[in-house]
């Protein structure tokens, strides 16, 4: 006996959210997230470690140069897994481990003048993801969205933080920062 007898790839009527879950933050927030995972997975497909790898990428690619401890740290990656996937970039000339001056025990990460074109290719795809995923939003509505969730994402990750990832992030987009919204 079939458990949904009008199948799984009927088209649904109603493509709004279900009554019950009007104002549910969590049902509203993994759509838009699903919705932006699913774009993004494809864009850094052919990545070493996908998401993980460009957010490796965008650590090398950034100033000054971190050791592999610091990025384990802000990206929230083992130590461990954080060096498989380094090899994997670097096996591609995407990043090069350098002594750090400061430490001849640790390694600086950067981005080889390869894996900064690439970089810069990743970057742009992802932000016409992050265009198509807000694209229902007027310009003015999307840049507050992004303000207002970005100072959500940064209370949050104070309440419970993994490592101070919004410091990390406010250093990799110094240059890109969208305009700050003010309240009356």
């Amino acid at each position: 006996m079939l458990r949904y007898p009008n199948g799984m790839a009927e088209p649904q009527r109603d493509r709004g959210r279900p009554a019950d879950l009007e104002g549910d933050l969590g049902w509203m927030l993994g759509v838009v997230f699903r919705a932006y995972v699913k774009a993004a997975d494809h864009a850094l497909r052919d990545l070493p470690g996908g998401p993980r790898g460009y957010q490796v990428l965008t650590a090398a690619a950034g100033t000054p140069p971190r050791n592999q401890g610091a990025i384990a740290e802000d990206l929230g990656i083992d130590r461990t897994v954080l060096t498989y996937l380094i090899d994997d970039l670097e096996r591609l000339d995407l990043v090069a481990r350098h002594p750090d001056p400061a430490d001849r025990r640790s390694r600086l990460v950067v981005a080889t003048d390869r894996g900064r074109d690439l970089w810069r290719q990743l970057r742009d795809q992802l932000r016409r993801v992050e265009a198509h995923v807000l694209s229902p939003l007027p310009a003015a509505d999307a840049a507050t969205f992004q303000a207002l969730l970005s100072r959500l994402a940064c209370r949050a990750q104070t309440l419970d933080p993994l490592a101070d990832m919004c410091e990390a992030a406010r250093r990799v987009k110094a240059d890109e920062a969208p305009p700050r919204v003010t309240t009356g």
